[in-house]
């Protein structure tokens, strides 16, 4: 059973103190191979190995733009595990806590080149019985798992046993000392039997103090049509935030309740519920009825594979950062724009500097701004607000 955190701090089994991260990810990441040649997976003769996981994507992500992270899963005891735990850390993810487990695998997958969106896209899962489908609350270091300011999660875990989604059950309860857990519900339907099977992901995100949905998503999974339906049907989440494609992302904030904003620097110690802070009320001008919606931006599209997760990592940074709304959002879009701009799921985001720089942008720029491959390295540091980055 994992309980919630005490006052005194947060020590592992053998009485060690565990540090606290900016992030703590749960979930399986697996190893994936991808065609070096367009085409099915039958024609298909040689492969590139990567990793792939919406949680260590999201640690992955804020670890490159100098926030703490720690990554909790199993792996199993074979040369997959040992890849995914070396690529993981080599990100600069905490992943000292992930367990090994001797007698399931590490899961793999096999994609094709193409997009997720296309009828010609495919994808091979081999995670059945995998060692993460074996994760349980008892079988996890609790304090590891609440040594951070938020607890990030997703969807997925819920739909790969059922072990898995009482863990999940057991993370999303409300209970006072936890930390802010943040939820991507991630629908994927390749993952449940039958839509009423994943009504379940509602449950989980009402317990839930931040919400990333997709408009997708909720019609597919819960048959809810627009992010007024989907905030009328999740209205205990401090925070949601619907994602709607191209078009951009609104995120509704529930008035009357805490504003998870940091006030000066952050204290380590966790003397409190959590590390985020009431500074009276909300951003004020919004309320639950319109919610703040942000534009999403033009990019010259490589691959779409990732960038939920990235998405969810710049809105989890600004959120960190204490940034208002919109910017929380703008950040999204933007490292949800560096995703988009490289054929694998994980990219480099853009710096802190140029990311702050381009969320500041008044509305008209940033809806001219237009971000092509390699728009995170370019220099853009003396060009004019309304000035497109281009392509290298």
């Amino acid at each position: 059973m994992i309980q919630p955190p005490d006052v005194s701090g947060t020590t592992g089994p053998d009485g060690a103190s565990v540090p606290v991260v900016d992030v703590v990810c749960l979930g399986e990441s697996m190893v994936t191979f991808l065609p070096r040649l367009p085409g099915r997976l039958a024609d298909v003769p040689s492969f590139d190995r990567a990793i792939g996981g919406a949680e260590s994507n999201v640690a992955c992500t804020l670890a490159r733009t100098g926030h703490t992270t720690r990554w909790i899963s199993r792996v199993g005891t074979d040369g997959f595990g040992d890849h995914l735990l070396t690529a993981i850390a080599e990100c600069g993810v905490d992943v000292a806590h992930v367990r090994r487990d001797p007698l399931r695998p590490t899961g793999v997958y096999f994609r094709t080149a193409g997009d997720r969106a296309t009828d010609t896209h495919e994808v091979a899962y081999y995670r059945a019985g995998s060692a993460a489908s074996a994760m349980t609350a008892d079988g996890l270091d609790a304090a590891a798992l609440r040594a951070g300011r938020i607890l990030h999660l997703s969807g997925i875990t819920a739909a790969l046993s059922a072990d898995c989604l009482g863990l999940l059950r057991e993370l999303t309860a409300r209970r006072p000392g936890r930390p802010l857990l943040s939820f991507d519900v991630n629908y994927r339907p390749g993952l449940w039997r039958d839509t009423a099977r994943a009504r379940v992901l509602l449950d989980l995100a009402r317990g839930a103090d931040l919400v990333f949905v997709g408009d997708d998503e909720a019609r597919d999974a819960w048959g809810l049509h627009g992010p007024r339906a989907i905030r009328r049907a999740l209205p205990e989440p401090q925070l949601l935030v619907v994602k709607q494609g191209k078009a951009g992302a609104t995120v509704f904030r529930r008035t009357g309740g805490p504003d998870f904003r940091r006030t000066g620097e952050p204290d380590l110690r966790r003397t409190g519920e959590t590390d985020f802070r009431r500074t009276g009320e909300p951003d004020g001008h919004r309320d639950d009825a319109t919610g703040t919606f942000v534009p999403a931006l033009n990019v010259d599209l490589v691959a779409a594979t990732g960038a939920g997760d990235a998405f969810a990592a710049g809105f989890l940074s600004a959120t960190l950062r204490g940034l208002p709304d919109r910017d929380r959002l703008r950040h999204g879009h933007l490292w949800a724009a560096a995703a988009l701009t490289v054929p694998g799921d994980l990219a480099t985001p853009p710096s802190r500097p140029q990311a702050d720089r381009l969320a500041a942008l008044d509305d008209t720029a940033w809806e001219r701004l237009h971000l092509g491959p390699g728009w995170t390295d370019a220099d853009v540091s003396g060009r004019r607000a309304d000035e497109e980055v281009p392509t290298q």
